[in-house]
């Protein structure tokens, strides 16, 4: 009776170790799928509470070195070069193409509009969002999905969105950015996995990222830490935090895209502002891209002075009066022109005056001519001068004049 009772008890224990063993290999296969899902997001979030501690200076006076294979840092307001390293050498870039993604996407006007996954977009390899074949996201989320994840697969469905295919894109890209009077830049897909024909400079990477930057909407999705997007078939959203550790590394910063390829190295577009003053700065093949972009970013925002060349270029403004009481009226400067500039370029900066002769009467604020200011060869903009004070016909027929007038 005992063994028969053993061998029941033994044979009825194996369904039951059976099912364990099931539930066991389940869960530990959901729990890998949910890893392999979530883990750029957990090892980012785990990252920021671990981000290197760097001493950078408040001001940095003087062009620090760095790592950079090629580097440029462009004041966003301007346009102003503030410093280049081999700024026009041939790179690949990697997925700082998404910049100009994200670009041609902020300015369709079709953000809220919604857009399907292709099998095309969910299979392109490198950075994910696991677009699912056939799921419906808005041109908005996708975009934010883009610049904070860096999903190829969002890439992809933003460009078969706006144009029909990803050569068409490329070709879009390709305008835009010529249309910036770049000609060192060359695109042939959205999202930046290396190809020989796809390539662009420092510099020109600059210029686009500042032409960027002057959009509200990209400025927004780029400085944006944290996000939600739908999951569609998922219980849960995407939560989305910004590849970007200098949104938590540096005071002030606000952009831009990671990038990074083994043929491309670390590629960074950084972008930081301080009392209103925005600069953008690209780094290609740099190792230490980090700590290097936060020297250069304030060297922009603190090695430069942006001053208003008007009172650096002040000068006595007189226009000739006929028919008046007097023969002539100062007049001052209307508006204003900021400029980047290091403390000894001021006497660089040139002024060109054109002044009419008025005729009275002359009233108080009446436009005289205006001034030009030039540096190096490049207008940087014009004021209005106008008459401080009213000047009154003089005798008969000046008055007579200044009825009709």
């Amino acid at each position: 009776m005992d063994k028969v009772a053993h061998r029941v008890k033994e044979r009825s224990g194996q369904p039951e170790i059976s099912r364990v063993k099931r539930l066991v290999v389940t869960l530990c296969s959901s729990l890998m799928v949910v890893g392999l899902i979530w883990q750029p997001l957990s090892a980012d979030a785990r990252t920021r509470t671990r981000l290197p501690q760097v001493a950078v200076p408040k001001v940095v006076s003087q062009a620090p070195g760095n790592s950079a294979e090629t580097a440029c840092l462009i004041d966003v307001d301007t346009g102003r070069i503030l410093y280049e390293k081999n700024a026009d050498k041939r790179m690949r870039i990697a997925s700082l193409t998404k910049i100009i993604t994200a670009w041609i996407a902020v300015r369709s006007g079709k953000l809220d509009q919604v857009a399907t996954a292709s099998q095309n977009a969910v299979r392109q390899e490198g950075s994910s969002i696991y677009l699912a074949p056939g799921e419906k996201q808005t041109l908005r989320a996708l975009t934010y999905a883009l610049m904070m994840r860096s999903g190829n697969d969002a890439a992809t469905t933003i460009a078969e969105f706006l144009d029909g295919s990803t050569e068409k894109f490329a070709e879009h890209m390709n305008r835009d950015v010529r249309g910036l009077g770049l000609t060192h830049s060359h695109f042939v897909n959205p999202h930046g996995l290396d190809h020989d024909e796809h390539y662009s400079t420092a510099h020109d990477m600059a210029v686009i990222t500042a032409a960027a930057l002057h959009n509200p909407e990209f400025k927004k999705i780029v400085s944006t830490r944290a996000y939600t997007i739908p999951w569609q078939g998922q219980k849960w959203d995407r939560k989305m935090r910004n590849k970007n550790k200098l949104l938590w590394m540096m005071d002030g910063a606000d952009g831009v895209k990671t990038g990074y390829t083994k043929k491309a190295g670390r590629c960074l577009a950084s972008s930081a502002t301080k009392d209103g003053h925005q600069v953008a700065l690209v780094v290609l093949r740099d190792g230490n891209d980090w700590v290097d972009s936060m020297h250069l970013l304030t060297y922009g925002l603190t090695g430069y002075e942006r001053r208003n060349v008007a009172e650096l270029v002040h000068r006595d403004y007189v226009a000739a009066v006929r028919y008046g009481v007097r023969n002539d009226v100062a007049l001052r400067t209307l508006g204003s022109v900021t400029y980047p500039l290091l403390r000894d370029e001021t006497a660089e900066i040139e002024a060109r005056t054109q002044i009419k002769t008025l005729s009275a009467p002359v009233r108080k604020g009446a436009v005289a001519g205006r001034v030009e200011y030039w540096f190096k060869g490049q207008k940087l903009g014009a004021v209005q001068l106008v008459a401080t004070e009213s000047v009154e016909p003089k005798g008969f027929w000046g008055r007579l004049r200044g009825i009709f007038s």
